[in-house]
């Protein structure tokens, strides 16, 4: 499923634009500033705070990873999914430069990895959010019916 296109202007598969600002999805490992993204998660992402460098570059590792950058090649966004490429996939890490949120950068990000997993046609696709619940579900992702079916092992 693309990104809703309804003030956006496609004008391919991973450029949007949004009347501001030109930007462009990559899932390039290459193109990804990791010490940027690091910087952002560790100081900013409530979930990620204080987030040890040595275990960010692990967890990237281990990772199909995503970023939208900006016309000027600035990255103004990541995510990442963890998955098997068969069965399941958790999308996490999921993080919007607070310069460019309402821009449709995380519509951007979210739809195109949304996307990008279609054709591995997988069982199931989840994520844990505290405040984004509407632009998920924007994408399709809900609350699970059998929610106490769920369970977390306790670190």
């Amino acid at each position: 499923m693309p990104p809703p296109a309804d003030w956006l202007l496609v004008i391919s598969p991973s450029i949007h634009f949004s009347g501001r600002m030109t930007y462009r999805f990559s899932n390039d490992l290459a193109e990804i500033d990791r010490d940027h993204v690091h910087n952002w998660l560790s100081t900013q992402a409530y979930w990620a705070l204080g987030r040890d460098p040595e275990v960010h570059a692990a967890a990237m590792a281990g990772s199909r990873n995503y970023g939208v950058f900006a016309a000027d090649g600035t990255q103004v966004a990541y995510a990442r999914i963890i998955t098997d490429g068969a069965t399941f996939a958790w999308l996490c890490d999921v993080f919007v430069d607070p310069s460019v949120r309402g821009e449709g950068v995380g519509q951007l990000l979210v739809g195109s990895i949304v996307a990008e997993l279609e054709p591995l046609n997988l069982r199931r696709t989840m994520l844990v959010t505290a405040d984004a619940h509407s632009l998920y579900e924007k994408f399709g992702f809900d609350v699970p019916d059998k929610i106490d079916w769920l369970m977390a092992l306790k670190s």
